[in-house]
């Protein structure tokens, strides 16, 4: 596997990851003092997006690590696929 292979794959993974992970533990704001001004109603009061990139790093590190070892060491025969991969 080649290093722009692996970055590529490792994104993909990581992309599918994080909106799969964004909507967990978000909840609009219960009273109307939280909302700051010009914010709209369903706006989450606390999205924790650091913590919610951080889990998706971690998630799609181990989804990346069992793609390379599938790949590398041929784990599941793709016999059908060209030789160029």
């Amino acid at each position: 596997m080649t290093l722009p292979m692996a970055f590529g794959i490792y994104f993909i993974c990581w992309w599918l990851v994080l909106f799969a992970v964004l909507p967990f533990g978000l909840g609009a704001p219960e009273q109307e003092s939280e909302r700051g001004t010009g914010h709209a109603d369903s706006a989450p009061a606390q999205p924790r997006i650091l913590l919610k990139f951080a889990i998706t790093t971690v998630i799609s590190a181990v989804i990346f690590a069992v793609v390379y070892a599938v790949i590398v060491y041929r784990l599941i025969p793709f016999d059908w696929l060209p030789a160029t991969l």
